[in-house]
């Protein structure tokens, strides 16, 4: 969920530019470091040093006749893989490059949950002298952030206009960007007077515990309640108002508009109706608050059947909030329970040290499987947006319960696919916001990282490098777009130098990525309920605009699978969240044409590896109420089956050498009509994601003559098996005879000759041609003087 609202428009600007910026700003000020640096991560690996926007390239066509007497120098190759030949247009500097890998080499151990945390690790992110647990409160809210109190059960004395209503005075709403949106950050009374009130009506006898409040969400005032009082009332009419001793009692308020603040009220009050009477306010502002109450739900004998307990799950599952030690737990349990089938590995450490723990699950732990497509789930990158994270912890148990149960489902999924689940990407930032509580963290604290990096801007900006090269060729060549590349876009080097902003969660991940071959994946956000996908960042830098990619009509399939299916989003009855209606895009949107985000993970997932990716806003709640994860499970559990099912919807296959039937890794699967490209393995075996229809499919390498066939893809959920077997060109055949040093072949001799006699001949013609075109020009020039 974007974070988009502060006190002032001028400190917006200033947050920008240092976080939804910050990578275009390294990359202006680094044009000077040196090319080829390798800057280690956490896995003692590196990130590739790759080309900058002056030396992007463009694919060349294997031309037989141009190799046989041709020695390539000094080229490199998109992303550094061992794909087509490539030459450098328009900069004379040598640029090195490493691939991406995809081979497997590099190994995620797996790790031991049983090892007792490092004691200086320990004092620093658990401080003995500090109180790590959240604070426990004695009833849970009552719902008006996680919008289970609806709009009807909240009225107030008076408000400004329709976008300050008391339908808007939740906890955490956010408002608009416009000043007067319909869509405004607080309840507003229109009078200045005590005798205003918010009153939330919970339908049942209920004894209120607390009361938690807020200012105004607005970047163009500052309003705030400063004290106020609190009465009581069953019938909306008698009020009884709460005391303290023999006064009424006063609490305070907020002394800033984000910060929530909470008041225990003194007493037990059991009634059906609250009020909230603001009595002083921020002087130079108006009456705005946002609200939540506390209370426990009162039996009623006369009204059993309506006020019956609502359903939660039947899944037995650990529904409660789990930090970093619980995490730990969670997923040892699991991998006890299932032993054959999980495994858990750590993909590097937060900046803190805290390890990114990824649960593995697949009949085959720890090995990609010949033609087995690779999914991830990424949850918690803003430590705060914890359902995410809460829902991955719910799905690695119940696929290990469903699969000893013998599900058909959940076996054929794990026995068809390697599942990736990595819960927490900021377990810094989440450990932050939980020792607040789920209630009294805010909207903001904990969503970046220890060092105030927020990882949804932070991945290499590879659309406008993307975009610079496609209007630079087009420019300079008339190439048509066919032609440049649009697939395994290089990092830009000046991202993995040792002074670039990226946090060190950020550089694990993309370790993670360039070498586990994913196919498909998701990351899990909350503060919204809508589904988007790529690209994210708009072309130009407009605030907003639909920017698609070249499978717009496929992501916009996978957007639509998860939001259909999720019990909420689905609902039409559902209110918005906060200030956008996504149901009217049936709760799915491109994510630029929501607001731009340079950087993001699935922009850089497409550009620079095979992998599709969207980010789900789970809900409307950033960190709801444990009381309410069971709810967000089922809200979520058939989504996220079904999405995972997704991953088999296309072609799939293995590239072979015809004459030896090894795998050919880094081959280009190309889909014609469709301008983006993927690799294969290192096994050769490649996915490439589709939706029903008949495509031409071309698959190119290194060495090989090219080969193209026609793939039809089905609508049932498995994918068309679409295998390729390529030839060796005269120029791979011979290269690899003089490297055993055999004797060369008749047939290639044969061959090579034949080809040595085509470019001859091609090259006299166009000799014969040029000369005959000066000859006329002289011929003109001579009669033109006479």
């Amino acid at each position: 969920m974007p974070f988009v609202l502060f006190p002032t428009f001028a400190f917006i600007c200033i947050i920008r530019l240092s976080s939804c910026s910050s990578v275009s700003l390294i990359y202006l000020e680094s044009q000077d470091r040196p090319n080829g640096t390798d800057i280690p991560n956490n896995n003692n690996t590196t990130l590739a040093p790759v080309l900058t926007t002056n030396s992007i390239q463009t694919a060349k066509p294997t031309d037989e006749s141009t190799i046989i007497n041709t020695v390539t120098t000094g080229t490199t190759t998109i992303a550094g893989t061992k794909g087509p030949k490539a030459t450098t247009t328009t900069s004379t500097a040598k640029t090195q490059t490493k691939p991406v890998n995809t081979s497997n080499n590099v190994h995620f151990n797996t790790e031991d949950l049983n090892d007792k945390i490092d004691k200086k690790l320990e004092k620093t992110v658990w401080n003995p002298a500090e109180d790590n647990e959240p604070p426990e409160l004695e009833c849970p809210p009552l719902g008006l952030e996680s919008l289970k109190v609806k709009d009807t059960q909240l009225h107030a004395s008076s408000y400004k206009r329709k976008g300050l209503g008391p339908h808007r005075g939740r906890l955490n709403i956010q408002s608009g960007v416009a000043d007067g949106d319909i869509y405004d950050g607080a309840w507003c009374a229109q009078y200045e007077d005590q005798k205003q009130w918010l009153q939330v009506d919970a339908r049942r006898p209920t004894r209120f515990t607390g009361v938690i409040l807020q200012g105004r969400a607005s970047i163009w005032s500052w309003n705030l309640v400063s004290t106020y009082k609190v009465q009581v009332s069953n019938d909306s009419i008698a009020w009884k108002p709460c005391m303290n001793g023999t006064g009424e009692a006063v609490f305070e308020g907020n002394q800033d508009t984000e910060t929530p603040v909470l008041a225990v009220l003194p007493e037990s009050m059991v009634a059906r109706y609250i009020r909230i009477n603001p009595q002083t306010w921020y002087e130079n502002g108006t009456i705005c608050l946002r609200a939540e109450i506390l209370g426990c739900a009162i039996p009623d004998p006369n009204n059993i059947h309506m006020w019956q307990e609502e359903e939660g799950s039947r899944d037995k599952l650990d529904f409660r909030h789990h930090n970093y030690k619980e995490m730990k737990k969670v997923m040892k349990s699991v991998h006890e329970a299932c032993p054959d089938i999980t495994r858990i590995y750590s993909i590097g450490k937060s900046y803190m040290g805290l390890k990114l723990y990824v649960m593995e699950i697949s009949d085959n732990p720890g090995k990609h499987e010949l033609g087995e497509p690779e999914f991830r789930y990424v949850a918690n990158m803003h430590g705060n947006e914890v359902v995410g994270r809460e829902v991955l912890l719910n799905l690695m148990q119940y696929m290990c319960q469903e699969y000893k149960r013998g599900d058909q489902r959940i076996v054929r999924l794990v026995k068809e696919t390697r599942i990736h689940l990595l819960p927490s990407m900021n377990p810094d930032g989440y450990e932050m916001a939980y020792k607040k509580g789920s209630e009294l963290s805010g909207w903001s604290l904990g969503r970046y990282t220890y060092e105030n990096i927020d990882m949804n801007h932070n991945f290499a900006d590879l659309n406008t490098v993307m975009w610079d090269a496609m209007d630079q060729e087009s420019l300079l060549l008339s190439v048509s777009k066919s032609k440049l590349i649009n697939h395994y876009f290089p990092i830009p080097e000046q991202y993995t130098s040792e002074d670039a902003f990226v946090a060190s969660e950020t550089r694990a991940v993309i370790n993670w990525m360039e070498n586990i071959p994913f196919v498909l994946g998701a990351n899990l956000h909350g503060g919204e309920l809508v589904v988007t996908y790529p690209f994210d960042m708009t072309r130009d830098w407009a605030p907003r605009e639909h920017t698609p990619t070249a499978d717009e009509s496929f992501f916009r399939w996978l957007a639509t699978v998860y939001a259909s299916t999720n019990h909420v989003m689905s609902d039409p009855d559902r209110r918005p969240c906060h200030n956008e209606d996504f149901q009217r895009y049936n709760n799915i949107i491109n994510g630029a044409n929501w607001h731009t985000v340079p950087g993001s993970v699935n922009d850089f997932s497409y550009l620079h590896t095979n992998c599709f990716d969207i980010t789900v806003e789970l809900s409307c709640d950033k960190f709801p109420h444990a009381s309410e994860l069971p709810k967000e499970w089922e809200n979520n559990k058939e989504s996220l089956l079904v999405y995972m099912e997704q991953i088999h919807r296309g072609i799939k296959g293995v590239v072979r050498d015809k004459d030896t039937e090894a795998g050919i890794p880094d081959a280009v699967i190309q889909v014609d009509d469709i301008d983006h490209h993927i690799r294969s393995a290192s096994d050769g075996d490649y996915w490439r994601l589709l939706n029903p229809g008949e495509y031409d499919v071309t698959v190119t390498a290194e060495g090989y003559y090219p080969s193209k066939r026609s793939c039809r893809v089905a609508y049932e959920h498995y994918p068309t098996i679409c295998d390729f077997r390529l030839t060796k060109t005269p120029k791979q055949r011979l290269r690899e005879i003089l490297a055993k040093g055999d004797k060369i072949p008749k047939d290639l001799m044969l061959r090579l000759r034949q080809l040595r006699q085509r470019k001859l001949r091609a090259t006299t013609k166009t000799l014969n041609r040029r000369r005959e075109s000066q000859r006329r020009a002289r011929q003109t020039r001579s009669q033109a003087a006479k």
